[in-house]
């Protein structure tokens, strides 16, 4: 978007506010500025009138002038076409130094002295805005001869250009950025006072008739106007429109571009002599287009959609003798909708109306025959013809507490209130909290609470905001649902990392199979069950284990290593989640450590891949029926009960037609995650110790067990059972023996210390009639 400090200066009133001012205030409101520098013409360049012009005799090209710069009158020789007497010119007085760096100086051609030079606007350092000399008008302002041009405001001027986001269409316009401005500058715009008609005029209902369609997308405005004569672009429009690349040969093209880059409004015009039929009326139908799009036919011919482009039939120029000008709004989300089905497209009429045009159509039209109604070339029918019913933006509840927290910085709520406003805001409060804000017709980017809050920030200035330090703080969501299903994760690749297989089926299960494993029967009955084999609900993972076991044994399976997770059932029918696992035949596959020769499993290998699976654990005695009576125990974690463990029994080994065979069921529920601490590692040596005790072959390991750890030693770091003895000299005794490490975390144990717990640890075991081997 290009503007210039002179065209905005037309608005609010800037008079009192440099570029760098300017270029701040637009960048702190979000409108950022690409390029800012000032255009200046150079000095002793002055106001001439053109008294005099003669054709050169030495040359076929070059005029001598006569040219008054007010206190004398100068010849200059003028190679420019379009040079003619009585134009008033700018002229560049005998030493003045050009933006191109030639310095005036006074000189002959062809024999003929020259005291200056004419410029055109190129050699000002302006943009051309034709091909031949600069012709001043009363537009600049009013024009004293020899007064310096610089003097004047439009060529003392600043280029600003400004990178607008795509949903700041309301600020395609020198209007649109006014508004703003006279926000952060708490300023009025100044007073654009409506368009006054004339006297003993025709009305534009004697021309014009619309036939409009019910729920149309888009607003219209239509005027007509009269040329009695060829109408020409004033020169601080001409030259405006050259900086900003929109200037054409033709004079009523070149209107319409400058009414629409200063007030925001699109418009189309029409030639009325190609609309009308036979008689003194033309009719527009103004339809609604398959995708929300307004279409203007005539004639069943269509002559512009609405926002996206004018067809060719029918186009006013600066030749037509009435013209009929329609000013119109779309709202955006139609013309992005409808774009695609349209070939036909006005890429600089797209560029604005899918972005936003501006909506307020009485004030583009008003200006733009303001801009017409100056010259007595042209006369303007009294009157409109209007199509202004539309949909309002919806009502958006805001809170200034909301507004504070989402800012990070507490505004007042009568300065929110000031610069909604301001912006152009619709308020309805209800009470000190709630208020309902409604968005002007302009700002269709308007949506929620979070676009008004970026409103107030912009107004604010982001350089007014106080920086802090990010502070994300995010509510746990990680439920224990979830941190179970993790865990059950972790057990399964575990699980899986040490050669178990997983083996899935269902939760239904062989009603009398199930009785030899002794749990409690569900007492809901299946009243029509899958199958014979599938009747109850399972009250154990084993059964379906040892059958899946036994299946791959049959299939001539050595090493059969399969777990297990899923729900079981008491016997109220509640579910129980449980995890279990089943090692049976060899230990390992057959290798050259092994001679070729594994071993069947055992239960220390079986017990070491639980622990590496879920953790540690203890093992106390238990009594199932259906495991063998010499290798089973109840799986203890943190002193309470989560599963058990042992060999299959002899003879349910010998029904399923399996080898040496181990399982283990723990219940996940109950199953703690092991959790992981560090502590000081003592770089003091360790001292390892053995006793070994002779045991009753009936004395349980785990009153020794309980005695020892009741002592607290700070010294003794760990103990474990390393070997069980029997032979014949034993008698009813075992040979038990336990190894004892003992370290300080601060000194080098001595010999007598070691000695003295190991003494506490025998005189306590001597209690229970244990002795020395």
């Amino acid at each position: 978007m290009i503007l210039t400090k002179s065209w905005l200066n037309e608005w609010i009133d800037l008079s009192d506010k440099g570029l760098k001012e300017l270029t701040q205030a637009l960048n702190s409101i979000g409108l950022e500025v690409d390029k800012a520098y000032h255009m200046k013409a150079p000095d002793r360049v002055v106001v001439g009138l053109v008294r005099e012009k003669t054709k050169h005799e030495n040359s076929e090209k070059l005029n001598i002038t006569q040219v008054d710069v007010g206190g004398e009158i100068l010849q200059i020789v003028c190679k420019a076409a379009n040079v003619e007497a009585g134009q008033f010119v700018a002229v560049a007085l005998e030493g003045a130094r050009m933006p191109s760096g030639m310095e005036i100086q006074k000189t002959k051609l062809r024999g003929e002295d020259s005291c200056g030079m004419i410029c055109s606007s190129a050699e000002l350092g302006f943009a051309k805005n034709n091909e031949g000399i600069l012709i001043l008008d009363e537009s600049m302002g009013e024009l004293e001869l020899g007064r310096a041009l610089n003097g004047y405001e439009l060529f003392d001027d600043a280029f600003i250009e400004v990178e607008l986001t795509p949903n700041r269409g309301d600020c395609l316009s020198i209007y649109g950025v006014a508004r703003d401005l006279s926000v952060v500058f708490e300023q009025n715009l100044k007073d654009k006072f409506p368009f006054k008609e004339g006297e003993n005029v025709l009305g534009i209902g004697r021309i014009l008739k619309l036939q409009v369609a019910k729920e149309l997308n888009s607003l219209f405005v239509y005027r007509a106007v009269e040329l009695k004569e060829k109408i020409s672009t004033k020169l601080s429009s001409a030259l405006r429109l050259a900086q900003i690349g929109l200037l054409s040969c033709d004079a009523l093209e070149n209107l319409l571009h400058y009414a629409t880059h200063s007030t925001g409004v699109l418009f189309n015009a029409y030639d009325f002599d190609r609309l009308r039929k036979n008689d003194e009326t033309a009719t527009l139908n103004l339809t609604k287009g398959a995708h929300g799009e307004t279409k203007i036919l005539c004639q069943d011919k269509i002559l512009s959609v609405s926002g996206l482009y004018q067809d060719g039939f029918a186009r006013a120029n600066e030749s037509s003798k009435i013209i009929i000008i329609e000013a119109h709004y779309t709202e955006p989300s139609i013309i992005a909708a409808s774009k695609k089905f349209h070939e036909k497209q006005d890429e600089k009429t797209f560029h604005r109306s899918f972005r936003g045009s501006e909506p307020g159509l009485t004030l583009g039209m008003d200006f733009l025959l303001g801009q017409i109604s100056g010259s007595q070339e042209a006369v303007v029918y009294s009157s409109t013809q209007q199509v202004l019913e539309y949909k309002n933006n919806a009502l958006i509840p805001i809170n200034v507490k909301t507004i504070n927290n989402t800012i990070g910085q507490a505004i007042c709520r009568d300065e929110i209130l000031k610069i909604l406003k301001k912006l152009g805001f619709e308020l309805i409060i209800s009470n000190d909290n709630l208020i309902n804000v409604k968005a002007p017709l302009h700002r269709s980017d308007i949506k929620n609470i979070a676009d008004i809050c970026e409103e107030v920030v912009r107004i604010v200035g982001i350089d007014n905001i106080d920086s802090k330090n990010l502070e994300f703080t995010e509510k746990n969501r990680l439920s224990k649902g979830y941190q179970d299903y993790k865990n059950l994760l972790t057990l399964r690749q575990r699980a899986a990392d040490h050669g178990y297989f997983e083996s899935l089926h269902y939760v239904l299960d062989h009603e009398k199979e199930l009785e030899i494993f002794g749990f409690e029967r569900v007492n809901l009955k299946l009243i029509n069950p899958i199958t014979a084999e599938l009747n109850t609900l399972r009250t154990t993972l084993l059964n379906h284990l040892l059958n899946a076991a036994s299946l791959n044994a049959k299939n001539s399976q050595k090493i059969i290593k399969l777990f297990e997770s899923g729900m079981v059932f008491n016997a109220k029918a509640e579910e129980l989640h449980r995890i279990a696992f089943v090692h049976s035949g060899l230990k390992e596959e057959p290798k050259i450590s092994n001679k070729a020769k594994p071993e069947m499993v055992n239960f220390y290998d079986f017990l070491l891949d639980i622990k590496n699976i879920v953790g540690n654990f203890e093992l106390q005695k238990s009594n199932h029926a259906f495991l063998s009576p010499y290798e089973q125990a109840s799986v203890h974690q943190n002193g309470r009960k989560i599963g058990f463990v042992g060999r299959v029994h002899l003879g349910l080994e010998r029904a399923r037609d399996l080898a040496k065979s181990y399982v283990c069921e723990l219940d996940l529920s109950a199953l703690q995650k092991e959790r992981k601490s560090a502590r000081a590692y003592s770089k003091f040596p360790s001292v390892s110790r053995d006793l070994s005790i002779l045991v009753p072959k009936n004395f349980d390991y785990e009153t020794i067990k309980n005695r020892i750890r009741a002592f607290h030693f700070d010294i003794l770091e760990n103990f474990r059972l390393v070997d069980l003895y029997s032979d014949e000299s034993l008698g009813d005794c075992y040979s038990l023996t336990i190894n004892f490490i003992f370290k300080d975390a601060h000194k080098t144990l001595e010999e007598a210390q070691v000695n003295e717990t190991l003494a506490s640890i025998v005189s306590a075991l001597e209690e229970y009639g244990l002795k020395l081997r």
